[in-house]
């Protein structure tokens, strides 16, 4: 029987899947903490309380992807190309998802309007991000080479949903709620289609390099397109919802150094 942690299984020991899959994970928290590195330096007049906020998010970023790259150091790996297809924040930019690199890349203050925006986007991204560490924390939270670095990630991305949440609740107070609903509503339509996609070029990918049969890849991509037909249909409200966090203030003090791995 085919099952999250039995697939997940098989990528992390084989040296050539897991070195793919760190690739890409590594890839996107390096770009995710280029984009809010930016984002800090650029953060609209009115609204600079935020940027040491969005600093320790884009820190965090950086620090998942060293974490990666060393996970793969530690096998004696070198990171790989990673295949377009599967490079989720640059297909989430492409259908509007996420504030354009040529404008991050000018060095002119981003809007009110931009920094809503982007709370909102993040708050879509970061609720896959922390359900997928959730995933891996109950499949493999034990697991002596990748278990610190699991418990580590899933921590930081559970600071960076509370964080979207707290301060989308307190921007919806100063009026800004319909914008930020109808932007929560769209990325999340967005984020579950590119998602869907993505999932599935991985598992051609990983498929080919451990040589699944077809029979188990067909069912592979069945099983992730029932999944999109359910987040199409009920599974994107839970990416929209707001509710004031257990963790305040979640990003307000330092970022957590990573162990050595």
């Amino acid at each position: 029987m085919l099952t999250a942690k039995g697939l997940f299984q098989e990528i992390i020991d084989n040296d050539e899947s897991f070195r793919l899959f760190c690739s890409i994970a590594a890839s996107g928290e390096a770009q995710g903490g280029w984009e809010n590195g930016r984002i800090a330096a650029l953060v609209a007049p009115g609204m600079r309380e935020l940027a040491p906020k969005i600093t320790r998010h884009g820190a965090d970023e950086d620090k998942h992807g060293r974490i990666f790259n060393a996970l793969m150091k530690k096998r004696g790996l070198e990171p790989v190309p990673v295949p377009p297809d599967t490079d989720y924040t640059m297909l989430l930019e492409q259908h509007g998802i996420g504030l354009a690199h040529d404008k991050l890349r000018r060095d002119e203050p981003l809007t009110e309007r931009d920094i809503i925006v982007y709370l909102a986007h993040s708050r879509v991204t970061e609720q896959r991000a922390a359900d997928q560490m959730d995933m891996l924390v109950t499949y493999f939270g034990d697991h002596p080479e990748l278990g610190r670095a699991i418990h580590m990630i899933d921590n930081d991305e559970a600071n960076h949903l509370a964080y979207c949440h707290e301060e989308l609740l307190r921007l919806a107070r100063q009026g800004h709620g319909r914008l930020i609903q109808k932007t929560l509503r769209e990325s999340a339509l967005v984020e579950i289609q590119v998602y869907r996609d993505v999932s599935l070029a991985v598992m051609r990918h990983m498929g080919r390099i451990l040589e699944w049969p077809k029979p188990k890849a067909l069912a592979l991509a069945a099983g992730i397109h029932a999944m999109y037909a359910y987040e199409r249909v009920a599974g994107w409200h839970k990416m929209i919802d707001l509710r004031m966090p257990e963790r305040l203030d979640a990003l307000g003090g330092p970022m957590t150094p990573a162990p050595a791995f």
